[in-house]
C-alpha cells in the first residue's frame, strides 16, 4: 500500500527513456526470436530499483513523467539512412563527421538528401556537445523495443491505480533529420517542426516540482542531454537528485556520464542511490 501523505515540496519522478531496446533484458524476458537493439549494461538492474522505488514511495511522487525514444527506421542516426563507398550501409557505432561526407567516405542514402544532411552535421559539430553516431535500429515505434520496461510499466500501472493520478508521456526523436537525445529539443532543432523545438509542456509540467528525481537511460546521452537542457531552463538546479544506480552509460562512454555526473553536482545537484533516497523519504 503507498505512503499517501504529501510532502510539503512537490517530488516530480523523471523517467528518461526507460524503454526495452536500451535494457539487458535476459533472454527469458524478451519475445521469441527477439533482443534488445541498443542494450545498456545494468540498466535491467536499474530500472528493477526504480520500480521497486516506485511501488515502495509512489505516495509521495505527485507526478510522474516519461520520456520515450521514438524512431522510424528511416532515421539519420540509424544505418540504413547512410552508404559507404561501396554503397553498403554504415555499420552500427560508426562517427560520422561532416569532412567525413565532404570526403565521399559517408554519404545519405538518397542522393538529394545531401544538402541537408551537410547542414545538420555542421551544426552539430558547431555545438561542440556531440559527434553524430549512427546506432543500431532502435525504439522504433510500434516495436517491442519501443515498450516501456516491463518492471517499470508494471509499477507506473499501479502507481496510476492507486494515486489516480496520470503520467505525462513526452515523445522524442520522431523527426527523422535531427538527433533528439534530449526530451526538452533536439540537438539541431527544426524551425519547421515544433515537436524538436523546446518542450513548453515538460518544462511547464516539472516547473512547480519542489524535487526532480531523474533515473533511465543512458546516463551518457540521452538523460545527460535532457537533464543539461532542463537545468539551464529551469530555476534552482539543486531541486534534481540523479539516482545513480538509476541509470547506466553506454558502453565506451562512462567519461562522459562521470563528467555530466560531476557538472550536474557542482551546479547543486544531489547524486543518490535509490535505496538512500528510499530511506530519507519513508
Amino acid at each position: 500500500m503507498f505512503e499517501t501523505t504529501a510532502p510539503v515540496a512537490p517530488i516530480h519522478l523523471l523517467l528518461i527513456d526507460a524503454q526495452n531496446d536500451f535494457c539487458d533484458l535476459p533472454a527469458s524476458a524478451c519475445p521469441p526470436g527477439v533482443a534488445p537493439a541498443l542494450p545498456v549494461a545494468g540498466a535491467d538492474a536499474d530500472l528493477q530499483r526504480v520500480a521497486d522505488l516506485l511501488r515502495t514511495a509512489g505516495g509521495r511522487i505527485q507526478a510522474l513523467n516519461l520520456t520515450l525514444d521514438s524512431h522510424q527506421r528511416q532515421d539519420i542516426a540509424h544505418p540504413p539512412f547512410w552508404r559507404q563507398t561501396d554503397g553498403r550501409e554504415v555499420a552500427p557505432f560508426t562517427p560520422i563527421r561532416a569532412a567525413d561526407v565532404r570526403a565521399g567516405t559517408y554519404r545519405p542514402a538518397q542522393a538529394d538528401a545531401l544538402p541537408r544532411v551537410l547542414a545538420y552535421l555542421e551544426a552539430l559539430e558547431a555545438q561542440g556537445r556531440y559527434t553524430h553516431m549512427v546506432w543500431p535500429v532502435h525504439c522504433e515505434e510500434g516495436t517491442w523495443g519501443h515498450a516501456l520496461h516491463p518492471a517499470i510499466a508494471a509499477a507506473c500501472e499501479g502507481w496510476t491505480h492507486a494515486t489516480g493520478r496520470t503520467p505525462l508521456f513526452v515523445f522524442k526523436g520522431r523527426n527523422p533529420w535531427t538527433e533528439h537525445y534530449s526530451a526538452v529539443q533536439a540537438e539541431v532543432p527544426d524551425p519547421a517542426d515544433p515537436a524538436t523545438q523546446p518542450n513548453a509542456a515538460l518544462l511547464a509540467a516539472l516547473a512547480p516540482a519542489g524535487e526532480i528525481v531523474v533515473a533511465g537511460q543512458a546516463a551518457s546521452h540521452c538523460v545527460r542531454a535532457t537533464v543539461e537542457h532542463l537545468m539551464a531552463q529551469l530555476p534552482r538546479p539543486e531541486r534534481f537528485t540523479l539516482l545513480v544506480d538509476g541509470m547506466s552509460p553506454v558502453g565506451g562512454f562512462e567519461a562522459e556520464a562521470e563528467a555530466f555526473f560531476a557538472h550536474a553536482q557542482a551546479l547543486g545537484a544531489r547524486r543518490m542511490r535509490c535505496a538512500e533516497w528510499l530511506a530519507q523519504r519513508i
